[in-house]
């Protein structure tokens, strides 16, 4: 039996659920008992005398020993290494006694404890009969936010999502960086950033231990370091000093990876990696290394064209991978590079980690899992929240890429599942837009079979948003949506947040007319005209409201600025009058929301468009 058919709504489902006959009543002054190691039950029992308090307003005491007798003891939490469990995998019976948790692993016991919690907040004052036998799919299952393009969260932030992350039983995180950072030594790098200083990843580090939660550093160490390679202190390092030509067409003028025949870059990858790491106690390390447009076209063009492309990527890869030993971690890498070069991939060491990544539904993580299975190449797969370039989301392809790489991740012997929530072009999506890829991913990783079919609706409004009215699980379902009824679709974005980001110059596809923008904009009225009844209880529910209340008038903007487009109604002084005033309202907010969740450094990157867009509707 899985949750829906038994009433109770769990994120992720368990493998496996059989409800009882009779309830559990709760009772005030009531006793966990700790049966195992006081140390490692301790913090884990904690967690569920606060559940109590927070879901019932009951007060536990915890006590030690044997609940053999104790009239008083009504959850029995037990750490026996001998227990028949799967590594992080628990038991969960409840009768009309008491509450029995067992695991073979403390990880175990916190993922039981993440469960009752979420029984607890369904019952009032009584628990349903039922005994759970759950364990993991992936042992790794990872979330990895984007903290260089342009959004630094503050500490508080971070702190609130790992709360969140770690009941829907994620236990890897990353944030992405390129240059967020404080470096000691390259102040003029981050210095318009609010970078994480080293302080911050401790305590963070920290915090997530407690929740078994592994905090993996991350720094990008071949491409993607044109904020480092822009400055003249570091230009000289760049593979492409003057720019490059992009794959898909079109030339950029700055430059985006290191020379890698350059041995200056190496030692510059090997200071910050002795910098950074420290700070860190997990043994892994994502190195990045992915998407190295510009290889071949400038300083290393002469030694590719003597020994190939692949192979100078793979030679500077191999002193990464050396670099990382030194410090007695596990290399980390993106495969896409790899991937295109795969005779080159019986020469990587058996004891690095490829992340086969991709962000469309279709995305082949079968084909390319069945590679990598064969390479004997240990690897991740690494699908996307399909929230950036979008303003609200793509929810149809979110479920979709975030199964798929469930699913052919299984198939081929995956390790690891890592979901990814980038920030390109501005980072224009606020945080709460990520959730419903954030619990559906942690679900299809946590056990597929289980959760393969789940209401992530349902599942979103009592686990995520918490609303007692239901209405943000269906609202932010749907919106996520609007995408597809503009009448184009394109990859890895919206067109709905290129109706804002793009020039009034840019050519509307034919298949977006008229009554096609017409048509989305009514969809996004009727879809977001309940949010005001939305009852979350969370501390930041008037924040999530006022999020997506500026979600949507960004949608509508970029809606009525593509209709101004597509009418030639764009010149006429009224509407550009009425698309500034649109804008302010846009600009100020987006301001004042980034800052409730984020530090300063990256707002002006993100609000210069926007802020040409007013420009332009003011004839400047």
């Amino acid at each position: 039996m899985n949750g829906a058919e038994s009433g109770l709504v769990l994120l992720p489902q368990p493998r496996s659920l059989r409800m009882d006959a009779g309830t559990l009543r709760l009772r005030q002054g009531a006793r966990i008992v700790c049966h195992g190691e006081p140390q490692n039950l301790v913090p884990i029992a904690t967690r569920l005398q606060e559940a109590v308090w927070e879901t019932q307003g009951m007060e536990w005491s915890l006590w030690a020993g044997s609940a053999e007798g104790d009239p008083l003891a009504q959850a029995v939490l037990t750490l026996d290494a001998s227990a028949d469990l799967p590594p992080q995998g628990y038991r969960l019976l409840t009768d009309t006694e008491r509450i029995r948790l067992t695991a073979s692993q403390p990880a175990g016991l916190f993922y039981g404890v993440m469960t009752l919690k979420q029984i607890l907040r369904q019952s009032a004052g009584e628990l349903p009969c039922l005994e759970i036998e759950d364990c993991p799919d992936f042992a790794s299952r990872g979330v990895m936010l984007d903290i260089s393009r342009d959004k630094v969260p503050t500490l508080e932030t971070l702190f609130m999502l790992v709360d969140e992350l770690a009941e829907w039983k994620v236990n890897h995180l990353e944030l992405y960086t390129e240059h967020t950072f404080a470096y000691r030594n390259h102040r003029e790098v981050w210095a318009q950033a609010s970078p994480m200083t080293g302080e911050d990843i401790l305590r963070l580090d920290a915090y997530c231990r407690e929740r078994f939660i592994e905090l993996v550093p991350n720094q990008n160490s071949f491409g993607h370091l044109h904020r480092w390679l822009v400055l003249p202190r570091y230009r000289h390092l760049a593979e492409c000093p003057d720019g490059f030509d992009w794959p898909w067409g079109g030339r950029s003028e700055e430059p985006f990876s290191l020379d890698p025949t350059n041995s200056e870059s190496l030692r510059l990858i090997a200071e910050l990696y002795s910098e950074l790491l420290p700070h860190f106690s997990s043994r892994k390390f994502n190195v990045g290394c992915d998407e190295t447009f510009d290889l071949g076209q400038g300083k290393s063009k002469a030694e590719c064209d003597r020994t190939g492309k692949g192979r100078v990527y793979l030679a500077f890869l191999l002193k990464i991978y050396e670099l990382v030993k030194t410090h007695g971690r596990t290399m980390h890498f993106w495969g896409d590079i790899i991937m295109e070069h795969p005779e080159l991939v019986p020469e990587l060491p058996r004891d690095v980690v490829a992340l086969e990544w991709g962000y469309e539904a279709n995305h082949p993580f079968d084909e390319h899992g069945a590679k990598f299975a064969a390479s004997g190449i240990p690897f991740y797969v690494c699908p996307g929240t399909s929230s950036w370039n979008t303003i609200v989301g793509r929810t149809e392809n979110c479920i979709g890429n975030l199964r798929n790489a469930a699913e052919n991740g299984l198939k081929h012997g995956a390790i690891g599942y890592l979901n990814t929530d980038w920030g390109d072009n501005g980072h224009w999506q606020y945080l709460p837009v990520s959730y419903l890829g954030f619990a559906a991913g942690a679900a299809y990783s946590w056990c597929l079979g289980a959760n393969k079919d789940m209401d992530i609706v349902r599942a979103l409004d009592v686990h995520v948003f918490r609303d007692d009215a239901e209405v943000m699980g269906r609202l932010v379902y749907d919106l996520g949506n609007a995408y597809q009824k503009i009448g184009h679709l394109v990859g890895n974005a919206s067109l709905l947040f290129h109706f804002v980001h793009a020039s009034a110059n840019h050519r509307l596809p034919d298949t977006v007319t008229e009554d096609t923008i017409r048509a989305t904009m009514e969809y996004i009225r009727e879809v977001t005209g309940p949010l005001s009844r939305a009852r979350m209880a969370r501390e930041d529910a008037a924040l999530i409201v006022d999020e997506y209340a500026n979600a949507t008038r960004m949608l509508l903007h970029g809606c009525r600025r593509a209709l101004a487009i597509r009418t030639g109604t764009m010149k006429q002084p009224e509407e550009r009058r009425a698309l500034a005033e649109e804008m302010r309202m846009i600009l100020g907010e987006h301001r004042r929301l980034w800052m409730m969740r984020n530090r300063e450094g990256g707002l002006q990157d993100s609000v210069r468009i926007l802020e040409q867009r007013l420009k332009e509707y003011q004839g400047a």
